[in-house]
């Protein structure tokens, strides 16, 4: 089994971590401003289809709607 070990490494120093931290932080903080920028032009994106598609919509929507003829 130990033949398999061979490959990890873990070092006796362990300020060699640091870098890795680091650039793991920035890593995971550059996700979290991509994730909120893409949720931001998605939204702005919705609006727009809104505004421009919102209207023809609600206007096919009456036309299939059932409306009961009154007595």
């Amino acid at each position: 089994m130990p033949f398999m070990m061979e490959f990890l490494y873990f070092p006796e120093d362990k300020t060699e971590y640091i870098p890795a931290v680091i650039s793991l932080g920035v890593f995971i903080a550059l996700a979290v401003l991509v994730m909120f920028l893409i949720m931001r032009v998605s939204k702005k994106q919705e609006e727009r289809t809104e505004e421009q598609y919102g209207s023809q919509q609600a206007k096919k929507d009456d036309s299939l709607s059932y409306k009961p003829q009154g007595k």
